[in-house]
């Protein structure tokens, strides 16, 4: 009978993967948020192919596939290049910081939608208590 060897033996148990650095999930609206904040980073540090390449595309239609065939394959390299993890976490850090001040956005909007209410029910005197009942 041989002994078993090392190799045999079962290892060392795989280690836990590391705990994400935004641990708060997200909701489908949310994340596409994220996302589009993600694409429109990564658009931005590619904007001379993405431009390049719109500008070939001009005024031609089927044929920009051909003709525009290098442009292209520069714009893609460029966004593969920046398209990364990385890039995915800045864009969810950048999300997160950015919560406060969407939020005060929404209650300003509030706010201006009830003092415009407001002013418009008193301009055509519409005041909802003296309004007429219908009768069944």
């Amino acid at each position: 009978m041989a002994s078993p060897t090392n190799e045999s033996l079962p290892s060392s148990p795989a280690p836990a993967p590391l705990p994400s650095r935004n641990p708060l999930p997200l909701s489908a609206s949310q994340e596409a948020q994220v996302r589009e904040l993600y694409y429109k980073r990564v658009r931005n540090k590619c904007a001379d192919e993405v431009r390049d390449f719109a500008a070939c595309c001009t005024h031609r239609t089927f044929t920009a596939t051909i003709m525009c065939r290098k442009q292209q394959k520069a714009m893609n390299t460029c966004m593969m290049q920046f398209a990364t993890r990385n890039e995915q976490d800045a864009a969810r850090e950048e999300w997160f910081a950015t919560m406060d001040k969407r939020r005060e956005e929404r209650e300003k909007k509030a706010e201006k939608l009830k003092k415009d209410e407001k002013f418009w029910r008193e301009w055509w005197d519409k005041d909802m208590e003296k309004k007429p009942k219908k009768e069944s």
